[in-house]
Parts: structure tokens; sequence; C-alpha cells
């Protein structure tokens, strides 16, 4: 069972929504879904119609990990969460989560909305929120920010990206059938504020 004092958003959207930047605008803690990835060598990576890893398929990422750091986090206020490198593919250390006295933590990724149930049976009862974006803008941040970091080779960014963008539709009927609240980034703002100070 979660702290009283302590509440968990999942805030989910794709990539280039601007999850981060809710982050940034409400001044809260930030966990990084991203950061657990598995290794791009572990054995049952799966692979997309491309022919390279699959890193939107929920089979790449550690969600085990993921929810016993949570529920670390909001009993203790406390966790040690991995540090992936992306452009790496794989995991380069760990380090130690603190909340301090913050009494919200976003929790934010494209695999959010498989973190929902598992946090409510954990007792967790999550804030869920879908960040509603344009299609296009998604891609266009999503690139830019891609390339300025240089998390793949470029034509593998856009053929990836361009793919995301197709998909988009399904991933946001599937998320708000789960139980995510679609939100604009100034509604997610405000509401994340408030819940901040309840």
């Amino acid at each position: 069972m979660s702290h009283p004092a302590r509440r968990l958003v999942l805030v989910a959207g794709p990539s280039g929504s601007g999850k981060s930047r809710l982050s940034r605008l409400t001044g809260l803690p930030q966990l990084r879904l991203d950061d657990f990835y598995l290794d791009d060598d572990h054995p049952d990576m799966p692979r997309s119609d491309l022919g390279i890893i699959d890193w939107d398929d929920v089979a790449s990422w550690d969600l085990p990990a993921a929810v016993a750091a949570l529920e670390s986090l909001m009993t203790t206020g406390r966790a040690e969460v991995p540090v992936y490198e992306i452009s790496l593919n794989r995991a380069v250390g760990t380090r130690t989560f603190d909340l301090e006295d913050a009494p919200v933590v976003l929790c934010e990724g494209i695999f959010a909305p498989d973190l929902l149930a598992p946090c409510r049976v954990a007792g967790l009862q999550p804030l869920a929120i879908w960040l509603d974006r344009p299609r296009l803008l998604n891609f266009v941040r999503r690139l830019a920010r891609d390339l300025r970091e240089r998390r793949k080779p470029p034509l593998v960014l856009v053929r990836r990206g361009w793919q995301l963008m197709a998909d988009e539709p399904a991933l946001r009927r599937r998320a708000l059938g789960l139980g995510f609240q679609p939100m604009s980034m100034k509604e997610a703002t405000r509401v994340v504020a408030g819940t901040g100070a309840a």
C-alpha cells in the first residue's frame, strides 16, 4: 500500500508528445520509464517488420522491475533505478531516485498504459493521463529530439518516426480503454498542479 501523503501520476502519450515537458512545467520529480528498457542483447528482444528491435513493444521493457521500483518509491520515498543509455541500447548503471519532500511523482513513458493495472493491484491508485497533441507535431518534435541526441541513425529515426505517427490512433484508443484520461498539455499541467496541492 502506498504512503497516503504520496501520489503517483502516470503520463502516457506517443514519443514526442511532451511527457518530459509536463514534468518541467509542474516542477515535479519525474521517473523515466525508458530507463527500464532491456539491453539490446537480451535473448527475447522483439523485432519489427523493419528488421530492427521493436522498442515500442512492451516485451522490450522490464515491466516487473518498473512495478517493483514504483512500489518502493511510493512506500519508502526512494528506489534504486537503472540508468539507460539509449544511444548504447543498454543500462550503464543505477541511481537512487529520492522523492525527498515531493508529494507527487510523475512516471512517464510509452509503456505507462501497461503499468496502470499492476499499479492498481499494488494499491498505488495512480492518476492516469494521456497527453493529446497533434500527430504531425509529435513526429516533428520526436525527430528533432532524436536527431539532436543521436539516439539512432537518421534513416532509422525517420522510418520509425513515420510508423509511430501512423500507430498513434490505435495507441490512444488502447490507453483510453485501459482507463487513461485524454488531456491537452494545458489541462494536464493544471490537473497535475492541483494534485500536488491536494
